[in-house]
């Protein structure tokens, strides 16, 4: 065990017990017909088994176990539509990147409960420096996942800091990636090409990443735009293929055109940070969230 995983499990553990608050084409007809009818009923199958699982999600995003603050951003962060369309099941292992105060992670452990796996790759802190941003990020999280054991369930935590260490899991041990409005960052501190090759390993065989990034415009220098919270899309998916992915979908369903990802405090001018204070909060809050890419992309078979 390397010296930064052993001062995180201990840390974790002094966390745990200090925690107890609750808190194709159309090739034409085939010789074989009956073929065709038995490759017909999976699909329709697949489309019943994913009107469940909206269900199920629906359920959760709406369960009384979230604040009224998390749901608050519900309109802008679409939960339920996101993980259908990243494919989540809930037999899945899923590791979260980077999972902040545990928004997603409030959805996707009970999603997850008692059939699948939840991971949270979390960076590395030190303990004793209480005032760092970072270590109060984490601190705040493990808090809440400790707390929230009859809800979440028992989330695997594991260090995440590529290329120094990524334990998130065995090779191919993944059915799915996915990380929200993390990736600016990563580019931010040269670490995301092997964040995506960490990720590559860990997916099994047609396993898949799901991306949500704050969504600067077409052409865009990327490591301008990334020092204000945004990535072009087109650079993205260019990262995402010279690390091995295939591009499997993108969707539109967290766009927003009123974002033009030229605000004076980059992306955290708008909500829920409004960095520019009250001066400039009402005509943020008109915009809302940021504009958005939502992307899928599988691991070759």
């Amino acid at each position: 065990m390397s010296r930064k995983l052993l001062m995180l499990s201990l840390w974790i553990a002094l966390v745990s017990a200090c925690s107890s608050a609750p808190a194709v084409e159309d090739e034409g007809p085939t010789e074989e017909p009956e073929v065709v009818e038995e490759e017909a009923k999976p699909a329709e199958d697949r489309e019943a088994s994913y009107d469940s699982l909206r269900e199920r999600l629906e359920e959760i995003v709406d369960g009384t176990h979230r604040s009224d603050a998390n749901r608050a951003r519900d309109v802008y962060r679409n939960p339920v539509d996101t993980l259908r369309f990243f494919k989540v099941e809930p037999t899945d292992r899923v590791v979260e990147l980077s999972p902040g105060r545990g928004w997603y992670s409030e959805i996707l452990g009970p999603y997850l409960y008692g059939e699948g796996t939840l991971v949270a790759a979390v960076p590395p802190i030190d303990p004793e420096d209480e005032e760092s941003y970072l270590t109060q990020i984490v601190t705040e999280y493990m808090g809440f996942v400790e707390a929230n054991r009859d809800t979440l369930g028992m989330v695997e935590v594991g260090t995440f800091a590529p290329p120094e260490v990524a334990e998130i899991g065995e090779p191919g041990s993944a059915d799915a990636v996915v990380t929200f409005r993390n990736l600016h960052g990563m580019y931010n501190r040269g670490t995301i090409e092997a964040t995506l090759s960490a990720v590559y390993e860990v997916l099994r065989p047609g396993g898949t990443f799901g991306v949500v990034q704050h969504r600067a415009p077409e052409g865009s220098d990327p490591a301008e735009s990334a020092s204000m919270g945004y990535l072009p899309q087109e650079v993205v998916i260019e990262l995402a293929e010279a690390a091995g992915f295939v591009l499997d979908g993108a969707s539109e369903i967290n766009a927003n055109p009123m974002d033009t990802a030229d605000h004076e405090h980059g992306v955290w001018s708008l909500p829920p940070t409004l960095r520019g204070g009250e001066e400039t909060a009402e005509r943020y809050q008109e915009i809302g969230e940021s504009d958005r890419m939502t992307l899928r992309f599988v691991k070759p078979e």
